[in-house]
């Protein structure tokens, strides 16, 4: 007969210091992330110069679908202040993001590494979308060099509550070559008044029926 099991060895987990977090599957490999109290000038630069960033957002309801949307950054991504940024929200075949914006407002934008030091970012905050027919989106057209284009549909304004880094060590390294043409090309062949009638086709309600916006 065998003798008494060995009692295991416990498991000491190591806490990180303050306003720092450790990269999830590396064990004992020191602080390698934290979170920041607003966007510097250097993460300013960095954020900007990602060719595609990823936006996530989630209605209220518990069973209702997430979303995850990439964007390209055709200097569409601008740092407005210390916490608060803004993208340039190009037509969509779905209204997820306003919709969940204008429901609860929550949400996270994501930009990783695909070349250079390894690095994921990440900022939560609350959003939303100022439509094209706002007032308010002709006082940040400026931001961005194409927000005149026929297929722009908002800009997404975040005030910024969390900045935070990460590892980024499993981000595969990937060339950028180009930005592809697809979407300037097909918003002009429907020009102004076709983007119009697909808005109110395809972005007046989100999957799961909540509200996204009315074309006028």
């Amino acid at each position: 007969m065998q003798g008494p099991a060995k009692p295991r060895t416990p498991v000491r987990i190591r806490t990180p210091p303050r306003g720092h977090v450790f990269c999830v599957g590396h064990r004992n490999n020191g602080a390698v992330g934290k979170t920041f109290d607003e966007i510097g000038d250097q993460l300013a630069t960095w954020l900007t110069s990602q060719p595609v960033f990823f936006v996530a957002t989630a209605p209220l309801a518990a069973d209702g679908l997430l979303n995850c949307s990439p964007k390209g950054n055709r200097e569409e991504f601008f740092v407005t202040g210390p916490r608060s940024v803004a993208y340039l929200d190009q037509t969509g075949s779905g209204v997820e993001t306003i919709a969940h914006l204008k429901e609860n407002g929550r949400v996270v934008l994501m930009f990783c590494a695909f070349a250079g030091p390894p690095r994921i970012v990440r900022l939560h905050g609350a959003a939303r979308a100022v439509l094209k027919d706002s007032p308010e989106f002709a006082s940040l057209v400026g931001l961005f060099p194409g927000a005149t284009g026929v297929g722009v549909r908002s800009v997404i304004v975040v005030d910024v509550e969390r900045v935070s880094d990460s590892c980024g060590y499993g981000v595969p390294f990937m060339n950028f070559e180009e930005h592809r043409p697809t979407m300037d090309q097909w918003s002009q062949r429907k020009g102004p008044e076709g983007i119009r009638d697909y808005w109110s086709e395809k972005n007046r309600w989100s999957i799961d029926g909540l509200e996204g916006f009315e074309a006028t």
